[in-house]
């Protein structure tokens, strides 16, 4: 019970921060790609060496192993990074390699064209997983921004959909699509994992 409840203190924490973001997204060509999107969202994050309670610890990690990938160096061990931009889809995942109980950390983040046409809607999506079973950590969560075409900007915005909250006890993941235009949401119990797409319309998503 008490890491539920941490867990949903710093989830707030981390809302109340990311509402407050206006993100500028630079971009060469015609539209921005997803890296334009991924690269502006994380490198504007600023590593709070002060020791801000809310910190951000997943995303200070994927911004640390973003900048490596740019530069083309060794990501180093456990870490491995996935760029699809004819899908939309960026995708990381940290293996914690000092952990014997096969602790993995995943970042996805993608876009969508909103049917209005003047907008898009970004996701940023956090799991963890411990012995390949979902095991929420306090920076787990889907967070979603709508861009701008016009003004070049993102801005935080509520969820495009009623949240899910947990059901029967079980946990709650996110998986955004590398593939198609739906979220897959995990119901995770003891006894397996259930699934339910919310999906796409063009503005929200809906079961």
């Amino acid at each position: 019970m008490k890491r539920i409840t941490l867990s949903m203190i710093f989830a707030c924490c981390t809302l109340i921060l990311a509402a407050q973001e206006t993100i500028q997204v630079n971009y060469q060509g015609s539209r921005p790609t997803i890296s334009d999107f991924a690269g502006a969202y994380l490198l504007t994050y600023v590593y709070d060496e002060d020791g801000d309670d809310c910190l951000d610890e997943a995303r200070s990690a994927m911004k640390h192993i973003w900048a490596q990938y740019l530069k083309g160096k060794p990501l180093g061990k456990g870490n491995k990074i996935t760029v699809d931009q004819k899908n939309g889809y960026v995708g990381y995942e940290s293996k914690d390699e000092y952990s014997s109980e096969n602790d993995i950390l995943k970042i996805e983040m993608c876009y969508w064209n909103e049917s209005d046409g003047k907008h898009k809607l970004f996701a940023y999506n956090v799991s963890s997983f411990r012995n390949g079973k979902c095991y929420p950590g306090q920076f787990d969560g889907i967070i979603f921004y709508r861009y701008n075409n016009a003004t070049k900007k993102m801005v935080y915005c509520d969820d495009p959909f009623n949240r899910v909250e947990s059901a029967d006890g079980a946990w709650i993941s996110y998986s955004l699509p590398r593939v198609g235009k739906d979220i897959t949401v995990n119901y995770w119990y003891e006894s397996g994992k259930k699934q339910k797409l919310l999906k796409w319309n063009g503005r929200r998503f809906s079961f």
